[in-house]
Formats: structure tokens, C-alpha cells, sequence
């Protein structure tokens, strides 16, 4: 926090909208959701009403957190239930960075995410599922940086922050918003976490020399190699996906060209969801970019990451480990078994929609034969 108010980004920001405590949640969820962070939320919540006051119009909240420590994770979804309390009708995005498929920072880490999965899937909007070893995997593949900092994984992520929102910033022919992307993005409400992508990738500081057509950028935005989440895919189908193309775009060919590609990958998408690609225009390119692309995907395949850590999670927690410093802050076993079924609903409910085909008679009803009808019973 020192860094940022002393950085050349400090003018930014209210010297008073600084929020912090002395204490830290120790990657233990239930600190940061119960008794340290809960000490604090009033502090950042009177922030955030001094804020939105000033607004003519509010249009929601993007909140930056990770999911497998303890303050990003605990006080992060609890200051989300309070905002959502505070107000139900704004929009509540979040950019999450969800635990690695290799990497695992913590070893509560699988707690953690699923007590939060289990929070973000009742009070988040719009879920973008960030994950460090896809970012990682990105700066040395295909940024050919030896040894990347974060301040490169920092800078691919805000690429994809920024260009999520701005249709809210700048002018264009086909504008968007967090409310519109969001109606495009999620058919059902509980199946709001998204794949993030960017095309043309640069490193930090450096700018594009050659020039990027836009077949090239969307045959990038389809790559998996450009993808910032640990899922892959091709191992399930895209329910909806939006792109959003900044810089001097032809509307046409910008539909032409997604219309090929869905065309060209129809496998991976869901065939009863017609139209299921959303595109939207800005005018004005990213600093040092002629034109570019952000990709937002709700593909079936990010339940990957929710088996993933439901398994490790199962395991820990069949051995009742590490479960005394959860306690012991006031949490209850009964929290975490329901943590744990919820987790477990969501992979089912992808899964059943990556399964499901146009054809489905979902609406039949059955037909009863007479003798299973019960028989009325005279008093």
C-alpha cells in the first residue's frame, strides 16, 4: 500500500481511502471473514458509500482478490456480501485469481477457494477467473520473458481489466457495459465464471510494430494459449463468449470473421444457444496498440478448476486437517460440508449443460398410468 501512495499513481487515489489494519488473516479464510477482516469491512465500506455518492451514475463494483489466501479470500467475499446488501441493483464483478493446476502457494489453499467459490456463486455478477500459472506460462511462452515479475503478470491482467471496461470509458459503434456483457454472458445465474483472454500480447513497456489484422486477432483470441485460466477449452463448450475490439474495426468484418470462427470450431460450442458470440466496438485503440481484442468466455471447461480443488479439498477435509484453526475462529464443520456440496452442484450443473443436446425434451411431462394414481380415500 506504501508502494502504491508513494508510486506515480498516488494522485489516483484519496489519501483518505486508504483502508488498512495492523494484523494479517495468516491464510486462514475464517480470519479474514470473521474476526480480523469483519473489524475492518465497516472502515472500507464507509469508503465505498463516500464513493458511489459522488457517482451520476453507478453501474457496479469490480473487486481484485485472490481465492487461496486468507484476507483476498475472506474479507474479499465478505465485503462482497456487503456491498450486495448495500446495493442489490448494482452490478458485482470480480477478477479472482483462482488457485494453479501445479502451483499451490498455501497448503489450506483448496479450504479456502471452496469457501469462497461458495460465497462468489450467491453474490458475484460476473466471475473472471485469473490464474498465475496461465499468466506465468504466458509471459515465457509467448512473451519470451526468462524471468517474469509480477508486475508482468500484473500488466497481462490489467490488458483484460481495461478492456472489459471500456465501453463504460470510451466512445464506440457498438457499446457495451458490465450489465449488458453480463446478460449475454450468463443463461443461468449460478454459471457466472468466466475465461479472460487478450489479444495482441505485448510485454511491459514494449509496443506492437507490426500490424494486426483482424482475422489474426481473433484466430489469437480463440488460442488457448492466449487464455489467463488454467482450464483448457477444448475440454468442454463455450455456453456464451463476448469479444470486445478496440481501435479502427470494420463492424462487418469483426462479424464476419467471429462467424467464421464459430463456424470453424462449432464442436465447442453449444448448439442450443443460437448466436451465442457478443461483440462490441470502441474507437479509441489501447495506449501503444493499433487495435485490440479482449475475449470473455463462460465455457463449460472451467469446472476443471472447481474438480480440482474439490478433490484436494475432499481429501483434507475427510481427515478433519487444518480444520482447528477454522474453528477456532468460530466457524462451524457444517459451513464447509455445505461449501463443499455447493462446489460440487456447480461442477454438475456445467457439466449437465455440456452434456445437454437441442433436441432435449426437457419439458415432458410424465404420463401416469391409472393404478399409480393414488385412490381417494372416503373420511
Amino acid at each position: 500500500m506504501d508502494a502504491v501512495r508513494s508510486g506515480p499513481l498516488s494522485q489516483l487515489f484519496r489519501p483518505d481511502n486508504f483502508v488498512f489494519g495492523h494484523s494479517s488473516a495468516g491464510n486462514n479464510w475464517a480470519k479474514g471473514h470473521y474476526t480480523e477482516g469483519a473489524e475492518l469491512v465497516d472502515q472500507v465500506l464507509d469508503v465505498v458509500r463516500r464513493e458511489a455518492e459522488g457517482c451520476d451514475s453507478l453501474q457496479g463494483f469490480q473487486i481484485t482478490h485472490s481465492l487461496g489466501g486468507g484476507t483476498g479470500s475472506g474479507m474479499g467475499t465478505l465485503l462482497i456480501s456487503k456491498i450486495r446488501e448495500e446495493f442489490p441493483d448494482r452490478m458485482m464483478a470480480t477478477f479472482s485469481v483462482v488457485p494453479s493446476p501445479k502451483v499451490s502457494d498455501t497448503v489450506v489453499e483448496p479450504y479456502n477457494a471452496t469457501l469462497s467459490v461458495h460465497q462468489l456463486v450467491e453474490n458475484s455478477d460476473a466471475t473472471f477467473c485469473i490464474d498465475n500459472e496461465a499468466l506465468y506460462d504466458i509471459c515465457k511462452g509467448t512473451l519470451k520473458l526468462s524471468n517474469p515479475s509480477y508486475g508482468d503478470l500484473n500488466h497481462l491482467v490489467s490488458t483484460v481489466m481495461s478492456g472489459v471496461s471500456t465501453s463504460l470509458r470510451f466512445p464506440g459503434q457498438l457499446n457495451s457495459d458490465l450489465r449488458k456483457m453480463a446478460v449475454n454472458l450468463v443463461p443461468f445465474p449460478r454459471l457466472h465464471f468466466f475465461m479472460v483472454g487478450f489479444a495482441p500480447l505485448t510485454s511491459r513497456g514494449s509496443h506492437s510494430f507490426s500490424a494486426v489484422s483482424i482475422p489474426e486477432l481473433t484466430q489469437q483470441l480463440f488460442d488457448p494459449r492466449n487464455m489467463m485460466t488454467g482450464s483448457d477449452f477444448r475440454n468442454g463448450r463455450y455456453l456464451t463468449c463476448s469479444a470486445i475490439f478496440r481501435g479502427k474495426v470494420s463492424a462487418k468484418e469483426v462479424e464476419d470473421q467471429m462467424h467464421k470462427i464459430q463456424l470453424k470450431n462449432s464442436a465447442y460450442f453449444v448448439e442450443w444457444i443460437p448466436n451465442n458470440v457478443q461483440t462490441s466496438l470502441c474507437s479509441v485503440p489501447p495506449q501503444g496498440l493499433k487495435m485490440s481484442s479482449t475475449f470473455v468466455g463462460n465455457s463449460t471447461a472451467i469446472q476443471e478448476i472447481f474438480k480440482r480443488v474439490g478433490e484436494q479439498f475432499t481429501a483434507m477435509f475427510r481427515r478433519k486437517a487444518f480444520l482447528h484453526w477454522y474453528t477456532g475462529e468460530g466457524m462451524d464443520e457444517m459451513e464447509f460440508t455445505e461449501a463443499e456440496s455447493n462446489m460440487n452442484d456447480l461442477v454438475s450443473e456445467y457439466q449437465q449443460y455440456q452434456d445437454a443436446v437441442i433436441d432435449d425434451d426437457v419439458y415432458s411431462v410424465e404420463e401416469y398410468d391409472e393404478e399409480e394414481v393414488p385412490a381417494k380415500v372416503d373420511a
